[in-house]
């Protein structure tokens, strides 16, 4: 496929104790037979792009086999329409990279894919573990044999699965995510598609954001609700901290493999103050509305006498505006690629990673989500 590579499934040589952080990736996940998957998913992945800058990659299941799709550089580098045309399925996850630090390379790029007999999946990942030594060791795994986090955790599911061989597929993988995932520490918002089935997981602090969405006639999981608008799904709520959602042919049902005392939320202040893009919801707050109070807050604790108030683009303007609101302070950009009222998703890519010609799509829908209010 032009662009884009197969992932077979190989496992890459690296450390198993590499833990590089990769706490801001975008996941994405739906669940709509008879609909373009791949195409929303590319939609998905768009509006997410905000989140991971280093690769892009899908997994889409018609049902009788898995595909996985990936590359390196952004969303439009990753994927043609001619690939996406070829992808044809009933459900599909994908995944936007980033790391702050380690390697940026094809065998790093997600979703990760494993198979164990007639049991197929794919999984991305937000987040990072903490115990990735600890669990490799207990697991019998060689030093060198594991090259990520999101491949030791597909490495976990693997073993588990093959232990319930007797079990239906989906049983199975119910009974490999309650064994596995309690022994995970760290952040990690997961999603997992098998040839039936998505799975969205979210960690029993909540660390990273997961949220579930309703198109007419099928499911949405992203990790930020522009991904649901993006493609015309309507918010239903955000994973509750330590809640598996399994999404098939019959709707939606929930499970909670944690304990009642591993589950506290904690989610990372980085989203608000940082991460997410402003047109998002956490907790049922606007980000936008979020950092408006926090600038109005700090101005309460810390007045300046000053004439002028600047924020550094793009999460530091909205706090800027609210600092500068109590006394009445002008406020102004130094730097902006805003023009507009709008937010624009090509405008939300890290200054610090930014990265090719993202600007050059052509679908408004894509481009732009609504300016929210700061009324």
């Amino acid at each position: 496929m032009t662009g884009s590579a197969v992932d077979q499934g190989n496992l890459p040589v690296a450390g198993a104790d590499d833990d590089t952080p990769r706490e801001a990736c975008g996941v994405f996940g739906v669940y709509a037979p008879g609909q373009p998957v791949a195409h929303l998913t590319y939609l998905g992945l768009y509006a997410l792009q905000h989140r991971g800058q280093e690769s892009a990659g899908m997994a889409v299941s018609d049902g009788e086999a898995l595909t996985v799709v990936k590359d390196m550089g952004l969303v439009s580098n990753a994927f043609d329409d001619r690939t996406l045309a070829a992808l044809t399925g009933n459900l599909a996850i994908g995944q936007t990279r980033y790391s702050t630090t380690g390697s940026s390379t094809w065998p790093n790029a997600q979703p990760v894919y494993r198979g164990v007999d007639d049991v197929e999946f794919a999984l991305g990942h937000n987040g990072n573990l903490v115990n990735t030594e600890d669990l490799a060791a207990q697991a019998g795994m060689l030093a060198g044999t594991v090259t990520s986090d999101t491949d030791l955790m597909a490495e976990l599911l693997v073993t588990e699965l093959a232990r319930h061989g007797a079990l239906s597929q989906a049983e199975a993988m119910d009974a490999a995510l309650t064994a596995v995932l309690p022994r995970l520490h760290g952040a990690f918002s997961l999603v997992i598609a098998d040839h039936e089935r998505v799975i969205g997981v979210r960690d029993p602090n909540g660390f990273r954001p997961l949220c579930l969405g309703r198109l007419d006639n099928g499911w949405v999981l992203a990790s930020e609700s522009p991904a649901l608008d993006v493609i015309g799904a309507h918010m239903v709520r955000e994973l509750d901290p330590g809640e598996v959602v399994v999404i098939d042919d019959t709707g939606w049902r929930s499970l909670r493999p944690f304990s009642d005392e591993a589950v506290d939320p904690r989610l990372c202040l980085f989203e608000f103050v940082y991460f997410a893009r402003p047109d998002s919801v956490l907790y049922g707050q606007s980000v936008h509305h979020a950092r408006v109070r926090m600038g109005e807050m700090l101005a309460a604790q810390a007045p300046v006498d000053a004439d002028l108030v600047m924020g550094v683009p793009e999460s530091g303007i909205p706090a800027a505006e609210g600092y500068a609101r109590p006394v009445a302070f002008r406020t102004d950009r130094v730097w902006s690629r805003t023009g507009t009222s709008g937010v624009r998703s090509s405008h939300l890519l890290r200054p610090c990673v930014r990265c090719g010609a993202y600007e050059t799509q052509p679908a408004a829908r894509q481009h732009r989500g609504p300016a929210p209010s700061c009324g």
